[in-house]
């Protein structure tokens, strides 16, 4: 459900210009797979068979949240870092990617339940100027939680892991990004097309702060994460660590004589995702965030609608605010991927709670536009 992009190293220079940085590892079985922790239940056995024999090359850890009219389930299998090879904590930390964006959303649709925001508002009706002559179609708040906008991405410390890599501790604002989105000027009239796209959430962080005079970050948990009762959840801004017990992330290398290793991209200052990304949270505070939000207890009627509600009219439109659409086998289920180097993210619930789950991955090539086989195996097992 999410887009992942696969890189290559290219040059033998740019090895050694890794290896520079933080923990290398010398390959996955340097830490020899561990048993799945998994809580009693026949049933799920097959989730458990499914996150067996971890680290391996694609994924060093996995935890595991199912829950529902079933009962609930949990399972955690591989380590926390590959150099001490300690079992993987049910209760890490890890970052959660653009998961973020379902905060994102509720925050601003509490807002318009407030009576703070209107949906149907020119998103420069609150920030004036925000956008240029070349947008000559109001592009509204709604356009902006659905995707529907047709702004552009902006700048990026690069496309390519390596690129990326080497700006790991500088920080790019969320104002920058956001000035260089829209000076490229709309890629469609607003409410046309659908675009995936983080830019969407980062100006909307920034209405977040308008609106309320406060920071994103102090707004986000005043409105979403204290009613959830998310309370390992935070936003580090330009600290590129986390804080507290969690799991290291890795990046698989290639070497140019073919082989693979292991960086570890655990500390990474991810400020230009913000509202978009930024998040660092656990898979239990994530099943709070769910549970709390489709039973109504963060955002009320008729606003909660618009998280369940994909544009009309837009072939292909599948992102609603803040969630993704996805039927199998009749059955339809909302939920949102994250993923930043090194991890991998999902919760996915039916509207009436009947089914939840959530993962999280230590995923080596997160970003890879191929699916990790460790999610696929857990989707399966899950939803059959």
């Amino acid at each position: 459900m999410h887009a992942r992009r696969r890189t290559t190293l290219l040059a033998a220079s740019l090895v050694l210009a890794l290896g520079a940085g933080p923990l290398v590892a010398p390959a996955f079985a340097s830490s020899a797979p561990r048993a799945p922790v998994c809580t009693t239940a026949p049933s799920h056995q097959a989730l458990c068979e499914a996150i067996g024999g971890l680290p391996d090359a694609t994924t060093t850890a996995a935890l595991v949240r199912l829950g529902g009219t079933e009962g609930s389930w949990q399972g955690s299998s591989g380590v926390r870092d590959l150099v001490s090879g300690r079992a993987a904590d049910p209760d890490a930390r890890f970052r959660a990617g653009s998961t973020t964006k379902v905060v994102t959303a509720a925050a601003v649709l509490r807002l318009a339940a407030q009576g703070e925001v209107d949906l149907d508002a020119s998103i420069e009706r609150y920030l004036p100027g925000l956008l240029g002559p070349e947008f000559e179609e109001p592009v509204t708040v709604r356009n902006l939680l659905n995707h529907t906008s047709g702004i552009q991405s902006g700048v990026s410390w690069g496309n390519t892991f390596e690129e990326q890599y080497a700006h790991r501790r500088d920080t790019l604002t969320p104002q920058r990004v956001v000035e260089s989105a829209v000076a490229k000027g709309p890629a469609f009239d607003a409410g046309e097309q659908q675009q995936y796209l983080n830019i969407n959430y980062t100006i909307l962080g920034m209405l977040i702060e308008k609106v309320t005079g406060h920071s994103y970050a102090s707004e986000v948990a005043r409105l979403v994460l204290r009613p959830a009762r998310m309370r390992h959840t935070y936003f580090p801004g330009t600290d590129p660590r986390i804080r507290g017990p969690h799991h290291h992330g890795y990046q698989a290398v290639s070497r140019p004589d073919g082989t693979t290793r292991l960086v570890d991209v655990t500390e990474w200052n991810v400020a230009d995702r913000w509202a978009a990304g930024d998040m660092i949270s656990t898979t239990a505070d994530l099943e709070r965030l769910v549970t709390a939000l489709f039973s109504g207890r963060i955002v009320p009627e008729p606003q909660l609608r618009e998280m369940f509600t994909v544009p009309a009219g837009i072939e292909g439109a599948a992102h609603s605010a803040g969630l993704t659409r996805l039927e199998l086998q009749g059955t339809v289920y909302w939920g949102k991927s994250g993923a930043r180097p090194g991890y991998s993210t999902m919760l996915a619930a039916t509207e009436d709670l009947g089914f939840t789950l959530v993962y999280s991955l230590s995923d080596t090539d997160a970003k890879d536009t191929a699916s990790n086989p460790v999610a696929d195996r857990i989707r399966e097992a899950a939803l059959t």
